[in-house]
């Protein structure tokens, strides 16, 4: 998917704020909840759901861009 979406016509920033989105997404949720199980410690845990939601927005981005692509 991400072959063929890139050899489109969508602006590269879209697909910039995806990978970071999931990046984010994926460093915050995953890594609060390794740490909570690692540690015990619940410090990071009111992270888990803001990474969460970052991931889906990386999904949501996602669909956005290969919509405007499909559009076209």
């Amino acid at each position: 998917l991400g072959g063929w979406l890139r050899n489109e016509t969508a602006p590269v920033a879209t697909f910039q704020l995806c990978g970071w989105l999931f990046l984010m997404g994926i460093l915050l949720f995953s890594g609060s909840l390794y740490f909570l199980g690692l540690t015990g410690s619940r410090a990071l845990v009111l992270l888990t759901p803001v990474g969460g939601l970052a991931f889906l927005a990386g999904w949501l981005a996602l669909v956005h861009a290969a919509w405007r692509i499909r559009s076209h």
